[in-house]
């Protein structure tokens, strides 16, 4: 099988909006990325899923690696950008004025990206500072971001990126191994990060073209026959459980939403980490006493919001791909047939079960199996200061610094 490839002349026209007369350090605002798009003859530039028969259900994966991260970048974006001179309390505002979740952090001394600024950052500093309702923090108010990476010790964290050239599957495999959500795109060779990829994002482009390539016969199979998801000691919240707790429950569990129950045990809502953004859109971040409850009722474009979407486990993985996709959300919600929670499927878990699992080669006749390696091999992965592929230093050993929402703490 062979997909035309789209060539893309990459001339990049970003502008670096640095507001000096108010010392915002918000080192770009929004940057436009322009790029030229070729459709390449068809001799020339068609890419070949290799060796397509052999296993049907690698065919995902193969149709991962014969995508670049280009593929995903859309023709203008929007990035933000922060200096980690930057006021905290100002960066979280940035976050929510522009509409992100995440941004790269830039140190001016250094010359280089060093880290990310996430959601999950604010709700550390909410957990580590919250004393009582309308108490003022002065660590949100007053420090900058570079206090808060000495204060939560993150300073020898890795920033986790990927080059432009490298392909859609190691850009999932990156963002599974490493346990982030939001992976940037940085060209090394001009210092600019350029796009953040998703699960969302990389699924939807498959989504694209579901249709174009053979189905897996695992995608007409079902959740519970498959083991896709977590159905052991799954955390939820009831509606009148305090925000603080809530907040400890992201934080202490490493999740990224809480199922929210009525007193009947019935799953009627789902508070997620972007939903306490919220509490910085609205400045009421100072009172975390309330409800989880109360703190739904701020959720932005409310009325577009069409309640918690949910699966069941008899579901077919092609059935719960499509709903997640065109419900845009990060997870569904397994119930039975009494609307009781019964798991959690996520985007990583679809991707990891679709796209990676696959490629798994067996090294014994035992069937002792370890992931092959990616077509950019062991040398994609790397530190911030080289310039391969799929870029992380050293892998920490243990993934508790990681965030399963956002990127590496800070």
């Amino acid at each position: 099988m062979r997909f035309g490839h789209v060539g893309f002349g990459y001339r990049s026209t970003t502008s670096l909006q640095v507001d000096s007369t108010n010392n915002t350090g918000i080192r770009l605002i929004c940057g436009l990325l322009t790029l030229e798009l070729s459709v390449e003859s068809d001799t020339a530039e068609h890419m070949e899923i290799e060796d397509l028969d052999e296993n049907e259900d690698q065919v995902y994966s193969k149709f991962m690696r014969a995508h670049k991260c280009y593929d995903l970048i859309p023709t203008s974006a929007k990035l933000v950008i922060f200096d980690t001179q930057l006021n905290v309390k100002k960066a979280f505002f940035a976050l929510v004025y522009n509409g992100v979740r995440a941004a790269p952090l830039w140190d001016s001394a250094k010359q280089d990206y060093v880290g990310m600024l996430t959601i999950t950052d604010f709700i550390n500093i909410l957990k580590k500072y919250y004393r009582t309702p309308n108490a003022r923090m002065d660590e949100l108010e007053d420090h900058k971001i570079a206090t808060w990476r000495e204060v939560l010790n993150q300073q020898s964290k890795s920033f986790v990126y990927i080059d432009p050239d490298a392909s859609l599957f190691d850009a999932v495999r990156a963002l599974i191994d490493n346990h982030v959500h939001r992976l940037p795109v940085v060209d090394r060779t001009t210092g600019n990060a350029i796009y953040i990829l998703t699960h969302k994002r990389i699924l939807r482009f498959l989504h694209l073209y579901i249709k174009d390539v053979p189905r897996p016969s695992f995608m007409s199979k079902t959740l519970k026959e498959l083991k896709i998801g977590t159905y052991d000691n799954v955390i939820t919240a009831t509606k009148d459980m305090p925000l603080i707790t809530a907040l400890n429950l992201f934080v202490e569990n490493r999740i990224s939403a809480l199922p929210v129950l009525d007193e009947n045990g019935h799953v009627v809502d789902i508070y997620a980490k972007f939903d306490v953004i919220n509490l910085a859109a609205e400045k009421t971040y100072n009172n975390l006493d309330i409800t989880v409850n109360d703190a739904l009722q701020h959720r932005q474009n409310d009325e577009t919001y069409e309640g918690v979407a949910t699966c069941y486990e008899e579901d077919r993985v092609q059935d719960v791909m499509e709903k997640i996709v065109r419900a845009e959300v990060h997870r569904l919600v397994v119930t039975d047939g009494d609307g009781k929670v019964i798991g959690i499927v996520s985007l990583s878990d679809l991707l990891d079960y679709i796209i990676l699992r696959p490629m798994l080669e067996c090294v014994t006749p035992s069937s002792t199996c370890k992931r092959a390696p990616s077509a950019t091999s062991q040398s994609s992965v790397c530190s911030s200061d080289r310039m391969d592929f799929a870029c992380q230093s050293t892998a920490p050993e243990k993934s508790v610094d990681c965030d399963d929402a956002g990127h590496l703490w800070l």
